[in-house]
């Protein structure tokens, strides 16, 4: 059976439109990217990158080194290049990327000189990756978050310590590692309480266990040791009970109430409910909070107003650049000279340049 004849007309008409936008969508003026190649030597790229490293271009310095890396694979600044580029890298808070970076180069580069460097860096990358402003300015935790990439960056300076036992990052790392042990016990605590409000105790009591046995040297092992003796008390094992009762009463005397009762609040330390509903903004018994930095794991005292602006107003004086750095950089002296590109991939910590005395700035002047 044929179409009528107006049918056909619309149908042809519609066809024709339709081919029209299409056409019209392919941009023709749109030219493709073609790569032609190296646009300078390895030693012009080289330089370009170290002149963005100075002036904090990071982007710049990328786009300089990548070149170089991809153009000349086995360069003169070749493996030199790839470690400044996981410090560039860094800097722009590309963590995903410094640590593909890290990876390649220690598959490429095993025997490499500064080999562990890489293996620093990929762990302070994983300690970053779900690092958190809101954190930083609240009385939130990371461990009560997702903590896969804390426990990677765990094994990251695990493997560091014990490939390069001297290294000059180790004694960093096995700080970070200290502090990791932190979060990682109060993410287990954070799970005990999960139960203990639930009532499943045993589950409660596993967590506390775990503790116990792994992270024993943690500030979480009073409040773990009142959980163990408070979930045993609900199971109806009272002996067990009574001999981590009697740990507290030994350890941790203000943890045990005049009854013989464990007092699990005191234990946890917990604010008040204006506390808790404002995320730890007030309500806490000091106008301060004492928050640990995430990066380096040390503590800083943050007034009501620095809170309550979410770090905008009212920093303190020694406060810290806002990316965090691998390394905490001391003081630097007063120097003519330019730092050595070992100097700044560590950030100030390495190969210091020394600082000239008056007399010998007034000879060479």
């Amino acid at each position: 059976m044929s179409l009528p004849r107006y049918k056909i007309t619309v149908l042809a008409l519609s066809l024709g439109v339709a081919s029209a936008f299409v056409g019209c969508s392919s941009n023709p003026s749109k030219k493709e990217v073609v790569d032609k190649g190296p646009q300078s030597s390895e030693q012009v790229y080289f330089e370009k990158a170290q002149k963005s490293l100075e002036r904090n271009q990071y982007t710049d310095a990328v786009k300089s080194l990548e070149a170089l890396d991809t153009y000349y694979p086995t360069g003169q600044y070749t493996q030199q290049a790839q470690l400044e580029l996981l410090y560039a890298k860094f800097k722009q808070k590309d963590y995903e990327g410094t640590i593909a970076l890290a990876e390649r180069f220690i598959r490429l580069n095993p025997q490499h000189p500064n080999v562990d460097y890489a293996y620093y860096v990929r762990g302070v990358a994983n300690m970053e990756m779900n690092y958190d402003s809101l954190i930083r300015y609240t009385s939130l935790q990371q461990s009560h978050r997702d903590v896969s990439y804390v426990k990677v960056a765990y094994q990251n300076f695990v493997d560091l310590i014990r490939r390069f036992p001297s290294s000059q990052y180790s004694v960093d790392a096995a700080q970070r590692m200290k502090f990791i042990g932190q979060e990682l016990a109060e993410s287990e605590m954070n799970a005990a309480r999960f139960n203990i409000e639930r009532k499943a105790w045993l589950a409660a009591a596993e967590r506390a266990q775990w503790v116990i046995e792994h992270y024993p040297q943690t500030p979480q092992t009073p409040e773990a040791l009142a959980t163990l003796a408070y979930s045993y008390q609900k199971l109806g094992d009272q002996a067990t009970s009574q001999q981590y009762v009697e740990i507290l009463k030994l350890n941790y005397p203000n943890l045990v109430k005049s009854n013989g009762e464990v007092n699990l609040r005191a234990a946890r330390k917990e604010g008040s409910w204006v506390n808790r509903a404002t995320l730890g903004l007030l309500g806490r018994e000091s106008q301060t909070v004492e928050v640990k930095d995430e990066a380096s794991g040390e503590s800083e005292q943050r007034s009501l107003t620095n809170r309550l602006s979410f770090g905008l107003l009212g920093k303190p004086a020694t406060e810290q650049s806002a990316a965090p750095a691998p390394v905490a950089a001391p003081e630097a002296p007063a120097s003519t000279e330019k730092p050595s590109w070992k100097n700044r991939l560590s950030f100030g910590l390495l190969d210091k340049p020394e600082a000239k005395t008056t007399a010998e700035d007034d000879a060479a002047n």
